[in-house]
């Protein structure tokens, strides 16, 4: 039995918590803030998508860095297994489009009562506004030599707490006011550890046009986006996307900021959005006409609201450079050919992404290369473990990465010798 801190009172490191103190060991969980999970609190529009319902595979398919690191931490704790988890907690989930996992209350709070309510049974300590300044090592003898060791936690205030293990749990960069301020790659950097380069992922786009700003609030349901560099074709996905008064944002774009990270750092990129990619170039064509054919002599402006947004519908005359008073019965087949290519390839110049404040998760941390992935425990130092965004790990939107908060968190918490 070890006395155990966990730094970080975010999903992994409650995980974490939870998982060794059910293995018997006495744990006390730091938090620095004034209560635990506040990021969680916030995830998923407040609904909190705490995982996705699908098989071990399809998780290591959507991580996006470092896949194979975490084959066994998927297998010991699967998203069948979260679910489970937090159905034993008293908290219902359902299966949304996508096997996105809520809560049935659609209220991300009930996430985090369902943890405490297990911190609790386990007798785990929660210190509330505690801060970490370090970590404490030591060397000792062993039958293999001399080797370096955890033996407590510097608090803020400083003074010590002994341990014999410490779970590093901090988070990574997005999101601060949550307490996110990269603290775990410090520890880690002054421990000896390598920390790769960080960036925002998942995080919204800047856009070039004034369209976007004109849009702001529009969200798109059922498109296809489109984004190319030149001819290259990097990133084609059918789902949901939302306009703001800097760019775009939601899950299709959220996903593709991870894809084209790299190349929208070095120059601009084109994205088109395909409006109605249910249809043909000839059935929107025929749908067009059916639309103009019903109501020969009225504008144009007055008879595209049955084919767009009426948000849309000034940028789409603007676009497509049809006047807005033109009578359809007027309107060119050359107009017409216009109205579908603005229609299939509404375009836009993606810029550059936000910043940490925006990202749902940070791309880069502690390099797994060092990590047990079985266990999670550091191998330049006995009992020093890392579960979460602390670590070089990522994914893409749909409960990904909460999954592997919570697997990883698992497999530190029961890795604790």
């Amino acid at each position: 039995m070890s006395k155990v801190i966990v730094i970080g009172g975010g999903a992994a490191g409650m995980m974490a918590a939870i998982s060794a103190a059910e293995d018997g060991h006495h744990v006390t969980l730091l938090e620095k803030n004034e209560k635990l999970g506040k990021k969680i609190y916030i995830t998923g529009k407040g609904r909190c998508n705490l995982t996705n319902n699908c098989e071990v595979e399809d998780l290591l398919q959507a991580t996006c860095v470092n896949r194979k690191f975490l084959y066994s931490a998927f297998y010991g704790f699967t998203s069948q297994d979260t679910i489970e988890f937090f159905e034993d907690a008293g908290m219902k989930t359902k299966t949304e489009r996508g096997n996105r996992v809520f809560p049935v209350s659609d209220h991300s709070s009930d996430v985090i009562q369902a943890l405490n309510r297990k911190l609790r049974e386990c007798g785990v300590r929660v210190c509330l506004h505690t801060e970490a300044a370090g970590i404490l090592t030591k060397e000792t003898s062993s039958e293999d030599g001399e080797k370096v060791c955890v033996c407590g936690v510097k608090k803020k205030d400083g003074t010590h707490l002994e341990a014999d293990a410490v779970v590093v749990a901090t988070g990574g960069l997005s999101y601060a006011s949550t307490g996110s301020t990269g603290d775990g790659y410090r520890f880690a950097k002054e421990l000896g550890h390598s920390v790769t380069e960080c960036s925002p992922s998942l995080v919204p786009i800047e856009t070039a046009e004034d369209w976007a700003g004109r849009l702001q609030g529009l969200s798109l349901r059922n498109v296809e986006v489109t984004i190319l560099d030149g001819k290259k074709e990097l990133y084609r996905e059918f789902g949901e996307m939302l306009f703001t008064h800097y760019g775009v944002t939601g899950p299709l774009i959220l996903t593709a900021s991870s894809v084209i990270q790299k190349k929208l750092a070095a120059h601009p990129l084109a994205m088109r959005i395909n409006l109605k990619p249910a249809l043909s170039e000839e059935q929107l064509d025929a749908r067009i006409l059916r639309e103009f054919e019903a109501a020969k002599n009225k504008q144009f402006k007055n008879v595209i609201g049955a084919l767009y947004p009426a948000k849309l519908i000034p940028v789409i005359i603007e676009l497509s450079e049809i006047p807005e008073e033109k009578p359809v019965h007027d309107i060119s087949k050359e107009e017409r050919k216009r109205l579908i290519e603005v229609t299939r390839h509404f375009p836009l110049t993606l810029t550059r992404l936000r910043g940490y404040n925006e990202a749902v998760v940070t791309r880069g941390g502690v390099s797994v290369k060092e990590i047990d992935p079985g266990t999670m425990e550091s191998k330049k130092i006995s009992g020093l473990y890392f579960a979460g965004e602390v670590l070089d790990l990522d994914a893409l939107t749909g409960g990904f990465n909460l999954q592997i908060a919570w697997a990883t968190g698992h497999a530190a918490g029961r890795g604790i010798r």
